[in-house]
């Protein structure tokens, strides 16, 4: 079972967070809004190099179901081996591209995710998927799963607007294998930079 590790605030990796995510407002200024992806994961692969940052880019993970190997996931950067990069440039982020971020931790030993959004606005979100002890649930006796198998989602309040509720909702995580329903020891609630 691992549990997060916290800074002395409280925010998971703070420090590598708060520099990656200042790197990604001036790559964003450099550039602005209209370039494909591909053009901001070198220049955010680039600049985190240049600021002494091991970087490494379309890192795959096999994703398993059943324990069988059905399909690979690529992250688009990967930051000193502990923190997911998925870059977007499109007019907006949808529950689709956070899902992606999530499923990509799923699928690794990963516990952090940036979702980078160059759209016309700049944009990030901070996402943290947990393999720790259950969460209470009063639709279930959390004796019912062990909690070597039960994982926790949630996207990390640092990321929501100043006053922002919370938008919950429940999402089929697990380790290691997606199920098609909600997991009952599983919470979810989204965020969203304004």
């Amino acid at each position: 079972m691992r549990r997060i590790r916290e800074c002395h605030d409280g925010l998971f990796e703070r420090e590598l967070t708060h520099r990656v995510i200042g790197t990604f407002y001036d790559v964003y200024n450099e550039l602005g809004y209209g370039f494909l992806e591909s053009v901001y994961a070198r220049s955010m692969m680039l600049e985190l190099e240049r600021r002494g940052f091991k970087v490494a880019a379309q890192v795959p993970a096999e994703v398993r179901y059943s324990g069988e190997v059905v399909g690979m996931f690529r992250a688009d950067l990967v930051v000193e081996s502990r923190l997911v990069l998925q870059l977007k440039a499109s007019k907006s982020l949808g529950p689709a591209d956070e899902m992606q971020v999530l499923n990509y931790l799923r699928a690794t030993d990963l516990e952090l995710g940036l979702l980078l959004h160059f759209g016309p606005r700049p944009a990030f979100r901070r996402l943290i998927a947990t393999r720790s002890a259950p969460l209470p649930d009063s639709r279930s006796s959390a004796s019912s799963v062990s909690s070597a198998s039960a994982a926790a989602v949630r996207i990390d309040p640092a990321s929501a607007p100043s006053g922002g509720p919370p938008r919950a909702a429940s999402a089929p995580i697990s380790p290691g294998r997606a199920s098609s329903g909600p997991h009952p020891h599983l919470r979810s609630a989204a965020y969203r930079t304004p």
